[in-house]
């Protein structure tokens, strides 16, 4: 059975995309924005071209590493996300 939407509908479900779509942003900025700030970037005085240079390297990095997954499997993940019991772990950062 085909159910039709009408305009309203659309647009209901529009605007709970675009919500959703906000609240990933929203966690996707804190979620970088704990990591600076355990890092110690937020401290630093770092011009944005060069953070948006820096943040591309890590990209391509992690991209390049998803590419040499076997065929088929999903990539790993890194760690487990942030439970939020404010422990942290060691990071080499030795490159």
């Amino acid at each position: 059975m085909v159910v039709k939407s009408s305009i309203s509908d659309l647009d209901a479900q529009i605007e709970k995309l675009k919500e959703r779509r906000r609240s990933l942003i929203v966690k996707s900025a804190e979620r970088f924005a704990r990591a600076a700030m355990k890092s110690g970037l937020a401290e630093m005085e770092i011009a944005d071209e060069e953070i948006d240079s820096i943040f591309e390297e890590i990209a391509a990095r992690f991209r390049k590493e998803e590419k040499r997954e076997p065929d088929g499997a999903p990539p790993q993940t890194r760690r487990p996300a942030d439970d939020g019991t404010g422990t942290q772990s060691e990071v080499s950062h030795d490159g």
